[in-house]
């Protein structure tokens, strides 16, 4: 599968916001994007009044790449986001953070999505009860996920949650640290997400 190999920086800069996708490094003086808040390029201190369409865009990609997804992969939850009862951008926000890998780092076991993701492909991780692979799995109500045994004392794994009170937890997830088990109490809603995001600009250009 095609992914992005690139400085992650550089997708902050570009979207004027941090992502967050190098974990408790963008909590720190060290994040680039707080030394450079502009653009990538000799081009990105240049002011231009943007587009309708480039809003919807820069939107569109800020949400896209802050969860780490593939246009096909976001443009599929768009329709199935789409064909549900309710509000359009909330149902795709909603179907976003039931990810596997991102509940995985809601619940402070990675320090970013990215990293949760290779983690799950590792199989690191029991979903109730059954060792899993596969980070777009969607979680339910009810659902526990676990660290596996062994994987218990990988360092990654730990670093996380020593740092998880920076970002602290959702309401709709409950966490065992001692046990490095995590519960969905419920299903999240568009309040839980705090992020900064206007959904209503991507429904618009997917719209179009």
């Amino acid at each position: 599968m095609a992914r992005y190999t690139e400085a992650k920086c550089r997708l902050c800069k570009r979207e004027g916001t941090k992502l967050f996708l190098k974990g408790d490094r963008c909590y720190t003086d060290k994040c680039a994007y707080e030394r450079r808040a502009y653009p990538p390029g000799m081009h990105g201190r240049i002011r231009k009044k943007p587009s309708d369409y480039a809003i919807q865009l820069r939107e569109k990609q800020k949400v896209r790449r802050m969860y780490g997804l593939l246009e096909g992969q976001f443009r599929k939850y768009f329709k199935i986001a789409d064909s549900k009862k309710g509000v359009t951008g909330a149902n795709l926000l909603i179907l976003l953070e039931r990810r596997l890998d991102n509940v995985i780092y809601r619940m402070g076991f990675a320090n970013s999505r990215n990293q949760a993701r290779q983690l799950v492909r590792h199989g690191h991780f029991i979903l109730n009860g059954r060792r899993v692979n596969i980070p777009s799995i969607l979680v339910r109500e009810g659902d526990v996920i676990e660290v596996r045994e062994k994987s218990k004392k990988i360092p990654v794994i730990q670093e996380a949650q020593e740092v998880i009170a920076r970002r602290g937890l959702p309401g709709w997830i409950e966490v065992d640290e001692k046990a490095f088990k995590g519960t969905i109490k419920s299903l999240p809603t568009r309040e839980d997400i705090t992020f900064p995001i206007n959904e209503q600009l991507i429904v618009e250009l997917y719209s179009k």
